[in-house]
């Protein structure tokens, strides 16, 4: 049985003699296996615990059977753990093991430092190891040219972050989403045009780069996975995209949103549930107007250069009022108002999309099909501290559609417009 980790041996007796021991470990491979003891004629046998390093590959020998003073597991769902021996008087301190492994491996240790199942005990070599085994495992791997691409050979599975750039990659490699320790993806200036959903299970990304590519939607399974809980930045800029999902917005942990040069014709109604969004940028699309919802974003950096913004009026609004209220309308903005849950197990999925589309009025009310819909300016820097001009005429104002729940509020709202432009 062998385990990759880190490991530090340290001396217990050092400190007697007024000396401290180095307190920094190495990348090693620790093996349980018989060790011969050739001197003997009988040739007998005894379980050793042998440790490898880069500087010592031939490793390190210690006895098993009845030698171990105590093993610490405090810490062994981090991968961390320590195993004291009683001769030589030193404490062996592993960090950095996969979890799974370095519990089977104490495992079998106990077993044979109490000689007990011998035969159960998946016993190694103890053999020199190859360099390959004991070197740093590569967590960071940049390719940027066609021929450098592995064709035969696997990804390193330590990677934390992989960029493959100019390869003409026309789909997603599957071997990268075997990569479980993956942070940082970037897949930018491809020929990527749909991606898989087994991108959701990489549960450590965080950054997701797939800029210059020609992509056309982005699924709603990806909405739906692991990426809610991981995922900060998000590149999508010189793609095809035309719209995102509504589901889109249940990406909540983002903070850097880049969707610069599609065919955006419109952004997710809900989109101010990303509360964690700071840096966002969608130049050079087709937007007509911006969701209701982009007023309640906080953000740090917004560019909206170079859209296709109507000039709004606020005088002349869509009326959709329903008088009196229908009892879907009264339901569903109860519902709301109240945060009575609900879902697919309890109400018919076309209620529960028509809940999810919901609108929110400018008093923070709900409203379903009835309502007044007009479209007004929003100055940006209501709700961004640095804001790109929107136009070669230096303005800072875009159209921004808004919902008024019943015609006191629209009144309302016309009266303070008219204060304003007096």
């Amino acid at each position: 049985m062998k385990l990759q980790c880190e490991v530090e041996v340290i001396n217990r007796m050092l400190p007697t003699f007024g000396m401290k021991n180095k307190g920094k470990g190495n990348r090693a491979v620790l093996s349980i296996g018989k060790h011969y003891d050739r001197g003997i004629k009988n040739k007998s046998t005894t379980i050793h615990l042998l440790i490898c390093t880069l500087k010592d590959k031939s490793g390190c020998k210690y006895k098993v059977k009845e030698n171990i003073e105590n093993v610490f597991t405090k810490f062994v769902d981090e991968g961390k753990a320590t195993i004291r021996l009683k001769e030589p008087a030193v404490d062996v301190c592993l960090n950095k093991a996969d979890a799974n492994n370095l519990k089977n491996f104490l495992s079998a240790l106990r077993l044979a430092h109490r000689d007990s199942e011998i035969d159960t005990i998946p016993l190694s070599n103890l053999a020199p190891v190859k360099t390959s085994e004991v070197e740093k495992p590569k967590a960071k791997m940049i390719i940027t040219s066609r021929k450098d691409y592995p064709l035969t050979t696997n990804f390193p599975y330590s990677l934390e972050s992989l960029q493959v750039s100019f390869c003409k990659l026309a789909r997603v490699d599957m071997r990268m989403l075997c990569l479980r320790k993956l942070r940082k993806l970037d897949l930018g200036n491809n020929h990527i045009r749909k991606l898989p959903a087994a991108i959701g299970d990489l549960a450590c990304l965080n950054e997701l780069v797939l800029h210059n590519n020609y992509l056309e939607m982005f699924s709603i399974g990806l909405c739906n996975s692991t990426l809610q809980k991981s995922l900060q930045f998000l590149d999508l800029s010189h793609n095809r995209l035309r719209a995102l999902p509504l589901q889109f917005c249940q990406l909540r942990e983002l903070i850097h949103l880049k969707l610069d040069d599609n065919e955006l014709v419109q952004l997710p109604c809900r989109i101010g549930q990303l509360t964690k969004l700071r840096f966002f940028t969608a130049a050079r699309n087709k937007l007509p107007y911006l969701p209701s919802d982009f007023q309640f974003l906080n953000l740090e950096n917004v560019d909206l250069f170079g859209n296709l913004f109507d000039h709004p009026n606020p005088l002349i609004p869509t009326i959709h009022l329903q008088i009196p209220m229908t009892l879907l309308e009264a339901a569903a903005r109860a519902t709301i108002n109240y945060r009575i849950s609900y879902g697919p197990h309890i109400l018919p999925a076309h209620l529960c999309q028509d809940l999810n589309l919901m609108k929110t009025c400018l008093c923070r009310r709900p409203c379903l099909n009835s309502f007044i819909q007009v479209v007004v300016s929003l100055n940006l820097h209501q709700l961004s501290h640095t804001v790109v001009l929107v136009d070669n005429m230096g303005g800072t104002e875009a159209p921004i559609l808004c919902y008024f729940c019943s015609l006191t509020c629209y009144s309302e709202f016309l009266d303070k417009h008219q204060q304003r432009n007096r």
